[in-house]
């Protein structure tokens, strides 16, 4: 759900009729381009669905950056020192300017921001299941930064791979500045599994927490997903859901051991044999209530966008000219 995409069950009825009514001969020459690695630009011919899931996909990513900004920004005021302080006060300004990146990257796709904004507040556009938990403590902000950052640079340089050319641009900025992000949260993680007991307690109460929304991260698992073989041939997806999560546990879970802490899931071991991950059911039905606006937070992280969009209308309506036209982003 974070720069990856899942596809909607009522998303499946309408699908095969808008790919069969599209031009044959503009669709392959379209699949022919993306097979010889040339990217798609705003202009460029594109198959209905292909814009429609890119509009989706970047939206819901650019919503989870500014949506993201939010738990850990509820401590900037309580952060134990300045430097700490500043550090994280930096890292929430990069997620937001993230997320206009992406806003300008969808609207070259056809769709105002104040259409994705109003989508997002009504409900009807989504974004990243991790958000909607609260970050009770300092050491919340630790995994946050370290581990849900670093399944959303897995998800973001797979992407930065893939056909359409404004969003691969806007994500090899986001990386670089995601990069630092991990750092710092693996600098705030080492610092606390290292420090007193009640430290390293704050830490593993964290981990425990976020674990199985970490492992909801990716989304859900692959049979769920209809027509994930088509997305990976436009290069809209360029890997599974279950291709990344396996990627993250055969990156992060080493580092967490190493460190010493215990990871919730008596189960998760990585099997000799196809040396793939095992690990408990993280409970799919918890997954889909938090997408569909069930879960701890959604309430009062929509209310909080809400009220900034009302109190800062005054704004947009003071900048906007009588006779301004509204252009188009050229990504």
């Amino acid at each position: 759900m974070y720069g990856n995409l899942t596809v909607r069950p009522e998303d499946v009825e309408n699908w095969g009729k808008k790919v069969d009514q599209e031009n044959p001969e503009k669709l392959a020459e379209f699949e022919a381009r993306i097979e010889r690695g040339e990217k798609i630009e705003p202009h460029d011919w594109m198959p209905f669905e292909y814009r429609r899931q890119l509009i989706r996909l970047i939206e819901q990513h650019a919503h989870s950056e500014i949506i993201g900004a939010l738990p850990e920004g509820t401590w900037i005021t309580r952060a134990p020192n300045f430097r700490r302080k500043l550090a994280l006060m930096a890292k929430v300004q990069d997620e937001v300017g993230h997320a206009q990146l992406l806003y300008s990257a969808a609207e070259t796709l056809g769709k105002s921001r104040e259409q994705m904004i109003n989508d997002l507040l009504s409900g009807k556009s989504k974004y990243s299941n991790v958000f909607n938990y609260p970050a009770k403590t300092w050491a919340d902000t630790a995994i946050i930064a370290w581990l849900i950052d670093a399944g959303a640079i897995i998800n973001q340089t797979t992407n930065a791979k893939g056909s359409y050319g404004p969003y691969v641009r806007a994500l090899e900025r986001i990386c670089w500045e995601e990069s630092f992000h991990l750092k710092y949260g693996y600098d705030s993680v080492v610092y606390l599994a290292t420090g007193t007991p009640k430290q390293r307690a704050l830490l593993q109460d964290a981990l425990n927490r976020w674990w199985r929304p970490i492992m909801h991260f990716f989304g859900p698992p692959d049979t769920a997903s209809v027509h994930t073989e088509k997305l990976v041939k436009w290069k809209v997806k360029l890997a599974t859901n279950d291709e990344m999560r396996q990627q993250f546990l055969d990156m992060y879970v080493p580092k967490i051991w190493e460190l010493g802490l215990t990871i919730p899931d008596p189960n998760l071991r990585k099997n000799p044999e196809t040396g793939k991950w095992e690990y408990s059911d993280p409970n799919w039905e918890e997954f889909w209530q938090v997408i569909n606006g069930n879960g701890p937070c959604n309430k009062e992280r929509l209310a909080v966008r809400r009220f900034a969009e009302e109190k800062g209308r005054w704004v947009r309506e003071a900048l906007l000219q009588p006779n301004a036209r509204y252009v188009t982003p050229l990504a």
